[in-house]
This record gives structure tokens, sequence and C-alpha cells, in this order.
């Protein structure tokens, strides 16, 4: 078992590219890490740096106390499970799994032993004497896991192990994979750009972009507490609702507003408890509102009375459990030889509300929605960092 420190990592390739920049990690013993983040942002290069399929070129990386910069990847005690599965087409399931372990010299009996626990394991017992064109891609999935489970391997890495699967199996492989992760008590370091993927299995996120780390937190904090735009962006499905507005304060009082579109939203006094907010009173801010917190059921409608807004339905989505309904928000105010402001085509807000089942809002129907400003977030416009979760 094995704890890893990552210490000012860069990756620089040929021609002035850096495919990764500072990057500062340290992963505790039996973590399920969970790097993630849009094509091209460094999460696999850093993963084959780890594994030593990578050079660094700069930085330090520890695995438990030993500096392994310069460490051969066969002497690293780290099992690798890629994308395409890299299995043998002509060798059995067995001798798959039994591979690494042969080229090691480990004594047959001992083979025998750690192949058919790991195939126990896995439950693929049953199909330890075919050969790979006869699994199925969820079957190929659980040898290449027991090809590197055999090993006893400090640290296991997986490259977005899971995207050649159909929806269903992934699924059903996202919770094998968090089952196997307690079974084997190791550090797992794992390379996705799902965020669901990364939501439901990490004890801890690595959010990156463009090679730098964004934030590193456990799912729920990422989710409630993003630093910046893109963090709360990328994390949560629908994702985030982002409004363009600018903060005021009443006369002769401290209530502050949120204003857009002609709306002017009281924020509960809690969002401005250390003051955070005063700076930018009378400047534009961008807010941001997770769909489940925007609300159309008569409930809600008047217990934030205060924060309630007229919206168009575009399109609604049933997904089963529960509704999306793709708003559309505008200034209604009328304007000099107009009566509204669509009439103007000006600029709108495009908002997604996550609502019940039951609601009956429509298509082309005209709604008041209610938006819950106590899950509010700000950001600054400039630096699109967090002002206030």
């Amino acid at each position: 078992m094995a704890s890893l420190s990552l210490r000012h990592i860069y990756k620089k390739y040929p021609g002035g590219v850096t495919a990764v920049s500072d990057f500062n990690l340290e992963i505790k013993d039996k973590e399920f890490i969970v790097f993630v983040g849009p094509s091209g942002c460094g999460k696999t290069t850093t993963l084959r740096m780890i594994a030593g399929l990578e050079e660094i070129t700069e930085g330090e990386l520890f695995i438990g106390d030993q500096l392994v910069n310069d460490v051969a990847p066969k002497d690293r005690k780290i099992a690798m499970v890629f994308q395409n599965y890299a299995l043998y087409p002509h060798m059995s399931v067995f001798d798959n799994m039994a591979f690494g372990l042969k080229l090691n010299k480990t004594p047959k009996e001992e083979i025998k032993r750690r192949v058919e626990e790991a195939a126990r394991i896995l439950d693929i017992t049953h199909l330890l004497d075919r050969k790979p064109k006869a699994l199925s891609g969820g079957q190929k999935q659980r040898v290449a896991l027991g090809r590197a489970i055999v090993r006893n391997p400090k640290v296991f890495l997986l490259d977005e192990p899971l995207s050649n699967l159909d929806a269903k199996l992934r699924a059903t492989m996202r919770t094998e994979l968090t089952k196997l992760h307690k079974k084997v008590e190791t550090t797992f370091i794992y390379v996705t750009h799902d965020q669901v993927e990364a939501m439901t299995m990490a004890t801890r996120i690595v959010v990156m972009k463009d090679g730098l780390i964004q934030q590193v937190e456990t799912p729920q904090n990422l989710y409630d507490k993003p630093v910046n735009i893109f963090v709360a962006g990328f994390i949560g499905t629908p994702q985030m609702n982002f409004i363009s507005g600018k903060l005021t304060k009443a006369k002769d009082s401290k209530d502050i507003y949120f204003n857009f579109d002609g709306n002017a939203i009281k924020l509960p006094a809690e969002k401005n408890a250390e003051g955070v907010l005063d700076e930018y009173i009378d400047q534009e801010v961008i807010a941001g509102l997770r769909p489940e917190c925007i609300h159309d059921d008569p409930m809600h409608l008047e217990a934030l009375a205060d924060s309630r807004i007229t919206v168009d339905v575009d399109v609604t989505e049933l997904m089963g459990a529960e509704i999306y309904l793709y708003l559309n928000s505008y200034d209604r105010t009328p304007q000099e030889g107009m009566s509204t402001g669509k009439e103007l085509d000006l600029d709108s807000t495009k908002l997604i509300a996550r609502v019940s089942s039951r609601s009956t809002s429509r298509a082309g129907d005209t709604i008041e929605v209610a938006l819950d400003t106590s899950r509010i977030h700000f950001f600054d416009k400039d630096t699109e960092r967090c002002i206030v979760h």
C-alpha cells in the first residue's frame, strides 16, 4: 500500500508546449482519486508520468518515501488499466491475467492462486479458459482489472477504463469498481472526462483545465463550493446556470439585490454576513444557480416570494422522475415604441430548471419560477473566482 506525493510536476514537450504545469498533490494511502477535466487538460499525461510512461520534465514524484522519477515503470509496483484493455488475443483469460507474473518468474502454484483469487473477486472464474474475442466489453474490462490485481500493486492507475462500454454497463461497472476498491484496499488513481463517474466513485476529485489544477475536493464539497466558474460549470448535470447582472444596495437599508433582465432579487442577509459583497455593489457580477434551485411549484413560489421571476418555457424534457425545463428570461419592461424587450430581440438569459415530474409547465408557456437565493453563488466577472457560496 502506498501514498503518493507529486511536487511541482511539469511536463513540457519540444516546441514550448506545456501539458502539465506546477502539479502539486498529496494522495493518501487507499484513497480513490479521480482526475477529471475536458480533453487535452493534462489528466492522462499526469497519469502516464506516475506510471513512468512519460518522463517528468520538472518536479518530484514520491511513491511512499521513495523518489521514483528515474525508477523504471516495472519497478514502481504500479498496475495500469488502459482504455482499450490491451488484452493478448491469442491467450486465454487465465494466461492474460498470469502474463505479468510469468515474466517475473513467479512460481506456478502462486500464479494459479493469485489468478483464481482475482477471478473470484471479479466474478470471472467461469471465463478463465476463454479467449478475448469470446468476451463482452464488460468481461474484457474485468479481465484487464484482474491482470492488474494479481500483481498486488501499491497503486492502481485507470485511464478512462469505462469509456468503451454502453451506458447501462458503464453504470454497473462504476459500482463494481467502487466495491473492488474496498476489497483490495489499494490506492486508486482514475482518469475520466465524465464528471458523473468522478462524483460517484471518488473520495477526492482533482479538476484540471489547461494543465493546471483548478480544485481538489470531495465530490460534495466540489458541488457545493466550486472555487471558480469553470469548476462550477463542469461539475453537475445539467450544468449550473450562470446569470450576468448587477448587485445594488437599498437606500437606508442593508438589503442587497441582484438585478438582471429587469428583475430585482433580494438576497438573504447571510450572503453578505462578512461584508464580502460590499466591494461589488453597483458592479457587474456572475450569479450561479443549480437547476434544482429553480422551482415552478406553488409551495416554493409562495415560500420564495421575494425571488420570483417570469420566464418563457422553450423546451421540456421528461426524464422519468423529473423534468428539465429550458427557460428564457428577458427584460419585460415596456420599451419606448415597443411593448416589451422581447420584441426588441434583446439578449436574454437561458436557464435550465430541474423540477418534479408532476410539473404542469409546457413548451410555449409563460410561467413564474422562484429562485432559491440561499443556494446562489456569486463570481467575480473578471477573475471568474467565487466571491460567495
